[in-house]
C-alpha cells in the first residue's frame, strides 16, 4: 500500500461491481451483483491499510427477478433481518506483485475469516482533480458457512444450488478531498 497517496479513500460506487458466482444445477454459473455499498480505504503515512465495507443485501441482482426475490428472502439472505454484509480487513500484507486482504466477512450474522487476492490497478488523477486508486480482488467462500444452506436436490442427482460461491471485485477508491 505504500504505492497509495497516505489518506482516507471512499469506495466509488459509480466505478464499481460487487459480484458473486455460484453454480447452478450443477451445470452452470450464475453471476450477480450488489448494487448499493459503503466503503472506506485508510492508509497510513507508513504504508499501513485499513479496510471497512458494507453492501446493501436487498440490492443484489442476478437480472431475473424471481431469483432476486428468493435470494433476498428468508431462505437465503434474510434481508428484512440482516440488511447489510460487511467485511473488515484485519491483515494487509504483501504476496508477490499482489496482495492478500484477510478479514472478517459478515452475512446473515456470520463472521468468517476470509482473503482476498488483490491486485493494484494504479492511482491516477482524474480530468476532474479527483485523486482515484483502483483494485481487482477475488476469494472464495463455502455459503454454508454462513448460514445459506437451502437447497433443491436434482432428478439427476446433486443439487440446485453449489456450495462454493466466488467473490470477485472491480473497485474503484476516491480520496477525500483535503487528504
Amino acid at each position: 500500500m505504500a504505492q497509495l497517496t497516505p489518506g482516507t479513500w471512499k469506495l466509488d460506487t459509480d466505478h464499481s461491481e460487487i459480484g458473486m458466482t455460484v453454480r447452478h444445477a450443477g451445470i452452470s454459473k450464475v453471476r450477480a451483483t450488489f448494487g448499493e455499498a459503503d466503503g472506506t480505504l485508510t492508509v497510513g503515512e507508513d504504508g499501513t491499510a485499513a479496510v471497512e465495507t458494507s453492501v446493501r443485501a436487498a440490492s443484489f441482482d442476478s437480472k431475473n427477478a424471481d431469483r432476486d426475490a428468493h435470494v433476498r428472502a428468508a431462505d437465503f439472505l434474510d434481508v428484512e433481518t440482516y440488511p447489510e454484509l460487511s467485511f473488515r480487513a484485519t491483515d494487509v500484507k504483501p504476496a508477490g506483485e499482489e496482495f492478500e486482504v484477510s478479514g472478517e466477512l459478515t452475512i446473515r450474522g456470520e463472521t468468517r475469516q476470509v482473503t482476498f487476492e488483490v491486485e493494484f490497478g494504479g492511482q491516477a488523477v482524474d480530468p476532474f482533480g479527483a485523486t482515484r486508486a483502483g483494485f481487482s480482488a477475488s476469494a472464495a467462500i463455502s455459503r454454508k458457512d454462513f448460514g445459506l444452506t437451502w437447497n433443491a436436490s436434482l432428478e439427476a442427482g446433486g443439487v440446485l444450488v453449489g456450495d462454493k460461491v466466488a467473490i470477485d471485485l472491480e473497485v474503484a477508491f476516491v480520496l477525500e478531498q483535503g487528504e
